[in-house]
């Protein structure tokens, strides 16, 4: 007699097949482990990288670039201004950018040009007026 089972669907299976479908059962479990292990073992890494990066970043950073930066900030706004001038000898907020940033820079006599110029230029402003004063030091 030959070895015949049947299913619940009322076919012949050899137990040749019973063993064939354990073994791909078993394939595929070993397959979907090894592949959660090998996604969680990237995502351990990605993350550990991320925060190891991070931190050595912090150590790098140097406080001195703050002063520098805003002394070359201020450099290149008194210079974006100049521009503007150049083009526009008039212009009233290029004028008053530029004497705010000398002011800032504590460039006194730089400021006086442009807020002389403002003063001309709006006669009824008090404001123009008295950072002329101030900066003349009268």
């Amino acid at each position: 007699m030959e070895s015949i089972q049947t299913k619940s669907s009322d076919r012949p299976v050899n137990k040749g097949d019973s063993l064939r479908d354990s073994y791909a059962a078993r394939t595929k479990q070993i397959f979907a482990l090894v592949s959660m292990v090998g996604f969680a073992g990237s995502a351990i890494f990605g993350i550990f990288s991320l925060f190891s990066s991070g931190l050595s970043s912090q150590h790098r950073q140097k406080p001195v670039a703050a002063a520098v930066s805003q002394e070359s900030l201020l450099a290149a706004k008194e210079r974006g201004y100049e521009t503007v001038l150049q083009r526009e000898p008039q212009n009233l907020t290029a004028l008053e950018g530029l004497a705010n940033v000398r002011l800032e820079m504590n460039n006194k006599v730089g400021a006086i040009e442009p807020l002389e110029k403002l003063v001309k230029l709006n006669p009824d402003r008090a404001d123009y007026k008295e950072l002329l004063r101030q900066a003349k030091g009268k």
